[in-house]
């Protein structure tokens, strides 16, 4: 078998852990997503919670409240624009900025992830965590080795008090 590096050279490769962890939850999260047939990418519900929390919110506040840079919020809020989850309009005290709101459709959309997708996953993940306890290259290892024997997919869909907080 082939050594692990970034696993093996620890605090040198953080960065390349966190994003293969990252790109795993999502992956995990992209299946579960997939088998409710709703039609959307993983990457996009943290836009759609940032409105739901926010109300709306221009492009710039939404990559700021995701996390992300301008012109990765653009690309994706046209895709949501194109999807219907979302609208765009000029703010009512500025018309050179643009509001991006929840449409009919995207609040469908949360409204049915908040009480199916979300506590799932929120659980899910809970699970994956629940035991880690100690130095954090030991707790990523532990994470990498909960989702390689067990994918967020397969994980427990019960929702106990950690999913409801994350949903909400």
């Amino acid at each position: 078998m082939v050594e692990d590096v970034v696993r093996t050279l620890g605090f040198l490769c953080l960065g390349s852990r966190l994003r293969r962890i990252g790109e795993r939850l999502q992956a995990d999260t992209q299946q579960v997503i997939d088998e409710a047939g709703l039609g959307i990418q993983a990457g996009q519900y943290p836009f759609l919670a940032a409105i739901d929390r926010a109300g709306p919110l221009t492009i710039g506040e939404l990559a700021q409240a995701v996390g992300i840079t301008q012109p990765g919020a653009t690309r994706t809020i046209g895709q949501l624009l194109e999807l219907g989850f979302v609208d765009m309009q000029p703010a009512p005290d500025d018309q050179r900025r643009r509001l991006v709101s929840l449409s009919d459709k995207g609040r469908e959309l949360v409204d049915h992830s908040k009480a199916t997708i979300w506590p799932r996953v929120a659980a899910a993940v809970a699970d994956l965590c629940g035991d880690l306890d100690g130095p954090i290259l030991e707790q990523l290892a532990a994470i990498e080795d909960g989702l390689a024997a067990l994918p967020l997919l397969r994980r427990s869909t019960v929702t106990g008090p950690h999913a409801l907080s994350a949903a909400q």
